[in-house]
Order: C-alpha cells, then sequence, then structure tokens
C-alpha cells in the first residue's frame, strides 16, 4: 500500500496517567475557552492563563501546563468529525483535549480566511475524561455521547501526559 489510511490516536502503551484525577467544572467567562479548560486541568482560576497562552498556538498551552507537572501530546488527527474519534480515545480512558469547529457545515469549516483578520470560524475545546466530557461553555460534565461536539468537525485532539513525558509538545 503506497500510504496508509488511518493510524492510531496513541501508538504507545495504553497506561493512563490521569484516570483518577478529579476535574472541577468550571463555566467559563466570555470567549475564554483554552484559559477555562488549562485550569480546570491545573485546579487554578481561568485568570492564571489569560493573556499567557495564545488562544491559538498549543505549544504555549503545553508550557503553560509545566508549571503543574503536565504536558499536551499531540494526537494525529484530521477534520473528521469528533465521532470518528471517540471510541478510541474513551478505550484509552484517560485525559484528553478536543477541539472542534462549531460550524456544522463543511463549507463553513474550510472557507478562506477573512482578508481583514485572518477570522475562518469559530472553534470551542473541552475535556475529555473517562468517557464524560467536561465543557467549559456550560460549567458541566455530561457523557461524551451526549454532547453536542460529537458531530463537528475536529480541530484539534491532545493526550494530557506528565510533564516528564518523552512525548508532547
Amino acid at each position: 500500500m503506497p500510504f496508509n489510511t488511518n493510524s492510531l490516536l496513541w501508538n504507545g502503551p495504553s497506561e493512563g496517567y490521569f484516570r483518577e484525577r478529579l476535574i472541577q467544572p468550571i463555566e467559563q467567562d466570555g470567549p475564554h475557552c483554552v484559559s477555562t479548560v488549562l485550569a480546570m486541568l491545573c485546579g487554578v482560576e481561568p485568570e492564571r492563563f489569560q493573556g499567557v497562552v495564545n488562544t491559538q498556538d498549543p505549544v504555549s498551552w503545553s508550557e503553560a501546563l509545566k508549571e503543574y507537572g503536565l504536558k499536551l501530546a499531540y494526537l494525529p488527527s484530521d477534520n473528521r468529525k469528533v465521532r470518528f474519534y471517540v471510541p478510541e480515545l474513551v478505550r484509552l480512558n484517560d485525559l484528553f483535549t478536543i477541539s472542534y469547529f462549531t460550524p456544522t457545515e463543511p463549507a463553513d469549516v474550510l472557507r478562506d480566511p477573512r482578508p481583514e483578520d485572518g477570522w475562518v470560524c469559530g472553534s470551542h475545546i473541552v475535556i475529555l475524561h473517562g468517557q464524560d466530557i467536561i465543557d467549559p461553555a456550560r460549567g458541566d460534565r455530561v457523557p461524551v455521547l451526549q454532547h453536542r461536539c460529537m458531530e463537528r468537525f475536529t480541530k484539534r485532539i491532545f493526550r494530557v501526559v506528565p510533564a516528564g513525558h518523552p512525548r508532547g509538545l
């Protein structure tokens, strides 16, 4: 075969790093889903990350998490709907972030950026912990299969790993 049509999201050991971690849902205030997710992962207030991380630069998120003994490991994904990735993520039974585009129409996700500011479309980030989504937009926890992200297109997926893990940003 000249190319692979798919890959595992996590091709390393399937050990869980944060299966037992307690994560308290926080409802975001304004357009601060990234800082709120980072805050929930660390058990601090979202303001700790506002003005520190670039919401479009996951490397800056991972750097900020290192102070709390965490970092992000990129998982290979494309723009398929989130529901196509969920079975493998749930089998891994650990701690992940899932970013997805908020539009439901492919044309809205794939349009050219606006010339004046580069805007393409909205996106959102949530935490997947085991079989639950922790959503900063609502400040709640719901079973992953009941969350609206299942029908949204994937932007990026990260596994939360210990800061000293060999894999990660």
